[in-house]
Parts: C-alpha cells; structure tokens; sequence
C-alpha cells in the first residue's frame, strides 16, 4: 500500500503569517510611494524645462547647493531675456505652486552682526513664494554684496526650505579718518560705521591710508605686549610711516619701512630703562643711531636743576621736533 504524504504550501483557508502580511502591506506602500515621488519628480523637471533653466544651480535629491546659475540671469528667478520666456516662467511658477513648492521656511545660520533689515532685503523671499522661482546665484551675490557677509552659500530643499550659511568679515581694527569711526577687517576694508562703540577693545588707526597698513604694524606689535599694552591709537604720517600715541599722551616716532627693528629697540630700552614709563612728550626712533627724547613741558627735570633726565647708556640724546 502507498504511503499518504502531505503536500507542502499551506492549507486552504490557512492564513498567512502576520509578519508576511506586513512585508505585503510594505512593499505596496513603497511602490505607491515610488510611483508618487516619480511622478512628483518628472513634474519638478517639468517645471525646471518650462523656465527655461533651472534658476540657481540644480536640484539633485531635493537639495540645491546655490553654486551657479546656468542661465546666468537673475530676473526675479528666471531668465526673461525675452518677454516670450515671462510668461512661461510665470505659468511654470504658478504649477510649482500648486504642487505644494512653496517657500515655507528660510534658515540662516553663521548671521552675527549683519544687521536684520540688511539681511531680509538680501534674501527678498517671502513664505509662499515659488520655491524653483528663487533664484540661488542671485541671493547669494546680493548677500555676498553686504559689508558684513564675506562669503554666503544658499541650499533649496524641497519642498519648501531654504538653507543659508553665512561666514562674516571679522573687524580687526577701528579706522578713524576725518572725524568719521568705522570698522574695518584684516584686508583693510571698510566692515560697517554703526554700533562702533560695541568694539571698544579694538585697536585704533588713524589716517586715510591707514587700513591698507594695519595689519602689518599691528602684527610686529602683537610680538611686544608690553608695548601694545600702552598702545591707544596708531596714526599713519604722510602716507609713509607710523606714529604711536600711547595712553599716557607720548607720541613714538617709527621710521619708515624699519618698523620692526624700531620696535625691538624700543622693547629693550622699556624692558632696560622703563623708558615709556617717563615723562616724554615724544620718543624719535626715526634714526638708527639716535635716540631724540622730548620732554613734556610741565614735567619736572630729573636730578639737578635745568639737567635733562639723564639718557639710557648707548644712546644720544638730541632735542627733536617730532613730524
């Protein structure tokens, strides 16, 4: 007699494991998901041909890094070299609108002291606008135009985001010239004129010129703190050299282009001397091998009556008007 064997698979009316089920469930929710995001996608492309070109960069994955703008215009986001391309672009940007493309939320970040009202002018989006109508290359050259903003980069993530990163100048100095204050950074240019006083801890230069030159006097300062430490301003002369006005009033004369072996001598002679702690209306470092020492008017001679106070060793003294 023949044995029975039971036939694998399952029994009629035997239901499936649930696990099963739900690998079911998500697999048809994927493929209803891919079905969407392809069609969403093929409408976006649609959207980007419609304009013409694909204002500020392109989109890859939802994420626009606002490198470059192949069109090469920026006319409120599309190109309307030509009034035929307006109207287009318009409909275009009415059709992303629809499918949900809209500006809902612009982040910045990296913003420190660029002022507010600057910075949403730069940006010139609003919540609702169409986002594929947001030109990328030309917000960043309007951000990039702001004294503050030293570089930008713009990011479109759809659907509705926009990303900024903001790397700001950093003031390094405060520029007086002609009675007017502003800052400026280390490349000397120009960073804004208001809320100056919030920088008070900034060193100061004085003169037209004088921000081309900061960087470089100040950089030799910075190897003598106990000269800096004095320091209240540096006053650019004719264009060609530097002079130091310390804290206490006295005027140090550098010579032109020997700022740094100036400032070595002047560092032994206060290291040697405490020469920057005496009553000197000025100190003349101009030449080499001179030293010229000014007294104030009011100060009281050293030792006996009508003696100039006595000089440190190794340096003549001579009277100088300082220039």
């Amino acid at each position: 007699m023949s044995r029975l064997t039971r036939a694998k698979g399952r029994a009629a009316g035997e239901r499936p494991a649930s696990w099963k089920l739900l690998l079911r469930r998500w697999r048809r929710a994927l493929r209803r998901l891919a079905l969407t995001g392809g069609v969403l996608g093929a409408l976006v492309v649609l959207v980007i041909a419609l304009r013409g070109h694909d204002p500020g960069g392109h989109d890859h994955g939802g994420h626009d890094p606002g490198g470059h703008d192949p069109g090469g215009h920026d006319s409120g986001g599309y190109d309307s070299g030509g009034d035929s391309l307006a109207p287009r672009a318009a409909w275009a940007d009415a059709l992303s609108a629809r499918l949900g493309l809209r500006v809902r939320t612009v982040v910045v970040e990296g913003r420190g002291n660029t002022p507010e009202p600057l910075l949403r002018a730069a940006i010139g989006v609003a919540p609702g606008d169409p986002i594929l109508g947001v030109s990328l290359a030309g917000m960043r050259a309007r951000l990039e135009s702001l004294a503050w903003v030293q570089q930008a980069t713009v990011e479109r993530h759809l659907p509705g985001t926009l990303v900024i990163r903001l790397a700001e100048r950093r003031p390094f100095a405060v520029w007086q010239t002609q009675g007017r204050f502003a800052l400026i950074d280390r490349a000397g240019r120009e960073v804004a004129d208001e809320g100056v006083a919030n920088f008070k801890t900034l060193p100061l230069v004085v003169g037209a010129d004088a921000p081309a030159h900061a960087a470089a006097i100040l950089d030799l300062l910075d190897r003598y703190p106990e000269i800096r430490a004095r320091l209240a301003a540096l006053v650019r002369i004719g264009g060609r050299r530097w002079n130091l006005r310390l804290a206490n009033g006295a005027d140090v004369l550098l010579p032109e282009g020997h700022e740094a072996e100036a400032l070595a001598r002047l560092a032994a002679l206060q290291t040697d001397h405490a020469l920057l702690d005496r009553p000197f209306a000025a100190v003349d470092l101009r030449a080499p091998d001179r030293l010229i020492l000014r007294p104030r008017p009011e100060a009281k001679p050293e030792g006996e009556s009508g003696k100039a106070p006595p000089v440190p060793h190794g340096e003549a003294a001579a009277p100088g008007k300082p220039t």
